[in-house]
């Protein structure tokens, strides 16, 4: 049975108004249920003596909820923290410790620092040094197996959080913060990371972990800095969420990205990273060369040394298509074609339906002239393949299914974007890509995410063998193969229970039909298209 998710609240300086903070906690609890743990980060006392802690710590009052806080940030508040590892402060308050790691009985792990940045010696009692944030990087990162912990409480920000990210208002991340609480969270990837001391509210977008096509995915992260409690200006400093512990989840599940989620605000970007500094192997190109150029009109692509990119959309001449060494299936002045299976052509490309197919819908799109993949075609071929998938998913939308198009280039000749329709009540897009993530998983396949507005020619070099998927919300799965691969992995993880439930037809030369019924299925597709036929325009 499915562990159930944690219900946590977390909230930024409480400055001593206890009332105010524990009656918003029963309202809430009263209204939506019971949480498990209340997270305090920021000052949890004020400056002066309060008679309200005093209700607290004798018992006359008694915090609602189990409640864990971080330690002093300023001379003033040292003394109510005697012991440096922890200890309980009250009924169901309990401060954390100067730093480590908390792990509750359901396997939440919970990292905390105290305190505010100090790089002078003697380090004050409120206060942590590089040699704290060092030790807690290296007691979790070198354990074997480590992929990063659930949550992170500091109370200072993170320096430079607000790279790549949403405004975060009146602060400025590149002057406030702390640079080791930034180097905490990029070493310790926490999938939430609390902070406050700013009296300001600001949730970052989620940002990812991992740099895109060089390492495997890995979980984002949230950032969430809160406000002081009973702040006039009503910006919110307590906030709820649910959590299951990341070693309870599946690994699709865990790795999944929110379709808003950035690079990582920590990373260094352009030559300074290692993307720019390392030379690729003879066999295995570089990654992400390419760069849009948003000041030129036509959205041209140049490369990272300025030059223009040879895949330039825009070509001062067309070439020739290259004609096939020998007889070519899929070449369509080859006499090869099965013609009878040609559902439309247009300039450069041609639809046809899948011999053997998954569904009687289920369509490739096709180079005229003889291409080997994606990567290799010519700009006014791509531009009519683009249109080709853009007029299909709006074609199989109307029907009430979405699409799944795949190219598998290897061990093939002419490229073959396959594209299949699902209908939208077998599942949700996520599931599919939860499904082919999943399955290449198993099979020891490394399928990784490919940025937003990203191609497979900023990535692969023609001639390179690779896997490539991409749903109807646009995101796209690559797979760059070095040896072997399953020829009929794509078709295995559609025709899988989780999608179309189909998994007799996982193999196309087990679905083929007599040529008079191809005919029917063609003749049908030609007609219900033809609404939708963008040739028909020219």
């Amino acid at each position: 049975m499915a562990q159930k998710p944690l219900r946590l609240l977390a909230c930024g300086d409480v400055e001593g108004k206890f009332d105010v903070l524990f009656n918003r906690v029963r309202a809430i609890q009263k209204k939506s249920g019971n949480f498990d743990l209340l997270l305090c980060v920021g000052n949890f006392f004020g400056s002066t003596p309060s008679a309200e802690w005093e209700e607290y710590k004798t018992g006359i009052k008694k915090a609602p909820i189990q409640t864990y806080v971080l330690g002093a940030n300023n001379q003033e508040t040292v003394k109510y923290f005697q012991d440096a590892d922890g200890c309980e402060l009250a009924e169901n308050i309990t401060y954390l410790g100067r730093k480590g790691v908390f792990t509750g009985a359901s396997g939440l792990q919970i990292v905390y620092l105290s305190g505010t940045e100090s790089l002078n010696e003697p380090v004050p009692g409120y206060s942590f040094s590089p040699k704290d944030v060092s030790s807690l990087r290296t007691m979790l990162c070198s354990a074997s197996q480590f992929k990063g912990v659930d949550i992170l409480l500091t109370s200072p920000w993170p320096k430079y959080v607000g790279n790549f990210g949403n405004s975060s208002g009146e602060v400025d991340t590149k002057k406030c913060g702390s640079a080791l609480v930034s180097s905490l969270a990029t070493g310790l990837k926490p999938r939430y990371h609390f902070a406050a001391l700013e009296k300001a509210y600001y949730e970052r977008l989620p940002y990812r972990n991992h740099i895109v096509l060089q390492e495997s995915a890995q979980h984002a992260t949230r950032f969430i800095a809160l406000a002081n409690v009973g702040n006039p200006d009503k910006k919110k400093y307590l906030y709820a969420f649910s959590i299951t512990p990341m070693k309870l989840m599946n690994a699709a599940e865990l790795v999944r990205q929110p379709p808003d989620v950035t690079e990582n605000p920590y990373r260094k970007s352009g030559e300074d990273t290692a993307i720019g500094k390392q030379t690729p192997a003879p066999e295995e190109e570089a990654a992400c060369q390419f760069f849009f150029d948003l000041n030129e009109k036509q959205g041209r692509k140049r490369s990272s040394t300025g030059r223009e990119s040879k895949f330039s959309p825009h070509p001062k001449q067309s070439r020739k298509p290259p004609q096939p060494p020998g007889p070519c299936w899929f070449c369509l002045a080859s006499p090869e074609v099965e013609k009878h299976l040609v559902v439309n052509v247009g300039t450069h490309c041609y639809l046809a339906l899948a011999k053997g197919g998954l569904s009687d819908d289920h369509v490739l799109v096709l180079p005229i002239g003889h291409y080997q993949s994606v990567v290799e075609l010519s700009a006014e071929v791509v531009e009519e393949v683009e249109k080709y998938k853009a007029t299909l998913r709006r074609f199989f939308r109307s029907r009430g299914k979405r699409c799944v198009l795949f190219e598998r280039n290897y061990k093939s000749h002419h490229l073959q974007l396959q594209v299949i329709p699902v209908p939208l009540s077998c599942c949700a897009t996520n599931d599919i890509k939860d499904a082919f993530i999943s399955q290449a998983q198993e099979q020891q396949i490394e399928l990784l995410e490919i940025p937003e507005h990203s191609d497979i020619k900023q990535i692969a070099q023609p001639g390179t063998a690779y896997f490539y998927v991409e749903l109807d919300t646009g995101e796209k799965l690559f797979h760059r193969i070095k040896k072997n691969f399953p020829l009929q992995f794509g078709r295995e993880v559609l025709a899988s229970e989780a999608i179309l439930n189909i998994p007799d037809k996982s193999d196309w030369r087990q679905c083929q039909t007599s040529r008079e019924e191809e005919e029917t299925l063609a003749r049908r597709f030609r007609k219900d298209f033809e609404p939708f036929d963008f040739t028909l325009d020219d």
